[in-house]
């Protein structure tokens, strides 16, 4: 091989690796704020992901968006919104671990919480608030100020689901359906982001 094409091919190699890097790296933008803010989640079929993004969009898509899978340091900022995707009466396994762990370094950061369950696909009470938050979420948070609490209706998708819950699941005669309603997640991101201006300007 020419030393030439030798280079050549290096140069693109490097390239190539320096461009998946990045991709790999690539976060949800927000826009600017004078506070920095996070949306963390977890999820099993995308629900709570897309409550997520559409919280922050609420909030004029100031706040990063996070998986818990991803482990984020979040000492970095300011304020935090916490929620996931229920099953038996509980967000995940990683999301609760999460949450214990890192509980004293954002507790006192944590400005709203969500959950997202399907409740039979009938309609959210304030029962499932506080069996899902005040008694569940807020204390894994470990949080006892008031904040801006929702829990959203969500979806099934068969093709998401381990084997064993997809079977369960199945055996009641639940068809796949969605519940989750982008205009109530923009509508509670607006609320989070007033609630906080209101405390600070008072």
């Amino acid at each position: 091989m020419k030393k030439r094409e030798f280079l050549k091919l290096g140069l693109l190699s490097f390239s190539a690796m320096t461009l998946s890097n990045k991709l790999g790296a690539l976060e949800y933008y927000p826009n600017k704020s004078d506070k920095k803010w996070a949306v963390l989640y977890g999820t099993w079929c995308g629900s709570s992901r897309d409550a997520a993004i559409w919280i922050s969009e609420g909030m004029d898509g100031i706040a990063n968006v996070f998986d818990v899978r991803e482990d984020p340091d979040l000492t970095v900022y300011d304020y935090v919104v916490v929620g996931g995707s229920i099953r038996g009466g509980q967000v995940s396994e990683l999301l609760q671990k999460y949450l214990e762990k890192n509980r004293e370094k954002i507790s006192k950061k944590i400005r709203g919480l969500f959950a997202v369950c399907g409740n039979r696909m009938q309609p959210v009470g304030p029962e499932q608030v506080t069996a899902l938050i005040d008694n569940h979420l807020a204390k894994l948070c470990g949080i006892s100020n008031p904040v801006p609490l929702k829990v959203f209706l969500g979806r099934i998708t068969y093709g998401l689901l381990d084997e064993e819950s997809s079977k369960m699941i199945q055996g009641f005669n639940m068809p796949e359906y969605d519940n989750l309603k982008r205009e109530d997640c923009l509508a509670f991101g607006k609320e989070i982001l007033n609630t906080t201006k209101q405390i600070k300007s008072g």
